[in-house]
């Protein structure tokens, strides 16, 4: 009989010991995955030989811009990836575009800026691996004969865009100016829902800093962002050749009829298209102290904020013209935005045209 027992517990003990050989395998097993997510958060450095076997040999192009050409890549575990080659004038001027890349959108992740897998840096290739956005670039269904885009996604591509240069402006640990923002740059998923892209020309900048003084030009020369229409159109009549202009003096005038029509702007959508216009005359102010953060920038675009009327962004051009029978606006002041940021909430002006018309808006900024 005692050695009956003595078997039971010996079979029990062996078994309790099985499991909890088990549980550590499985613990391990979990712990090597959690390891490796976390090591693919950040950017992984590929050979140039496995970016050939993706892309087979650099053969399905995507696109090309003024930094490199893009082509289309699938590695051996299935994943669709975007490969940016990147060429220029001088191996300087390659290094500057690479570091650019890789210091700025490698080190954050938010759903509407691209992510970057990887990257390559070899002799004869240096390249940035990117996730693959089914859609492509904004640029073609904007200024495409195709238009297949409604008034009300154009709308959510803005919002979505303004919530990611708000997220690079105003929540990463170091604040990230993109300095080129076009619908060029911005990609669109599998459900037409923005991604900012090409951070070639990007720079990280202190918190502390609200402002940046630029010593030179910087993006895309002679661009001004526009909606659904080129700035500059030849077919047209000469007063509407610069579009941005154009606009405001149709909005200035209270033409906005015309201004629909030419933009193919439903009726149901006219009230939504006059708010995208004031945000929009906000954002290109000469002085860049009158500009709303981006964070604004994006509840003035869903409605949230009510939008002053605007000032005249063009005021500093020498041929604008006023209309007949319509009061000038108010001269611009000088002055800054509020610099001060709090970890508690706190409702702030972020604009002295905020203040004067005594908008607030809730902030969480951590200091």
């Amino acid at each position: 009989m005692i050695a009956i027992t003595v078997g039971i517990v010996i079979v029990v003990c062996q078994k309790g010991s099985s499991s909890v050989k088990l549980d550590e395998r499985f613990m391990t097993l979990t712990i090597d995955k959690f390891l490796s997510d976390m090591e693919r958060e950040k950017p992984t450095r590929f050979t140039s030989q496995q970016l050939r076997i993706a892309t087979d040999n650099f053969t399905n192009l995507l696109g090309s811009g003024g930094f490199g050409k893009v082509y289309k890549g699938i590695f051996s575990n299935g994943s669709i990836v975007a490969v940016k080659v990147l060429y220029g004038n001088s191996d300087k001027k390659i290094e500057e575009q690479f570091k650019a890349e890789v210091s700025t959108i490698g080190r954050v992740h938010h759903f509407s800026l691209i992510r970057l897998y990887g990257f390559c840096f070899e002799n004869h290739l240096r390249a940035l691996v990117y996730e693959y956005v089914g859609n492509g670039l904004l640029d073609k269904y904007l200024f495409g004969k195709n238009k297949i885009l409604g008034f009300k996604k154009l709308l959510e591509i803005a919002v979505g865009t303004a919530r990611g240069i708000a997220y690079l402006h105003e929540e990463c640990q170091q604040r990230i100016i993109h300095y080129d923002i076009k619908p060029g740059n911005i990609l669109l998923d599998a459900n037409f829902f923005p991604k900012v892209a090409d951070f070639g020309l990007a720079k990280l900048c202190n918190r502390e800093n609200t402002h940046i003084t630029m010593t030179g030009g910087r993006g895309t020369p002679g661009y001004a962002a526009t909606r659904n229409r080129k700035n500059m159109d030849d077919n047209l009549p000469e007063s509407q050749e610069w579009f941005p202009r154009w606009v405001w003096k149709k909005f200035e005038c209270g033409e906005l009829g015309e201004l629909t029509i030419v933009c193919g702007v439903e009726e149901k959508y006219k009230e939504t298209a006059e708010r995208m216009m004031k945000v929009a005359f906000w954002c290109v102010q000469l002085r860049p102290e009158s500009r709303p953060l981006m964070s604004v920038v994006g509840k003035m675009l869903e409605g949230a904020l009510e939008i002053p009327t605007p000032l005249n962004p063009f005021q500093h051009m020498l041929d604008v013209t006023t209309c007949a029978n319509v009061p000038a606006h108010p001269t611009q002041t000088v002055s800054t935005f509020d610099s001060e940021y709090s970890t508690q909430m706190s409702f702030v002006c972020a604009t002295p045209v905020m203040r004067k018309y005594e908008i607030e808006i809730a902030s969480t900024k951590l200091g």
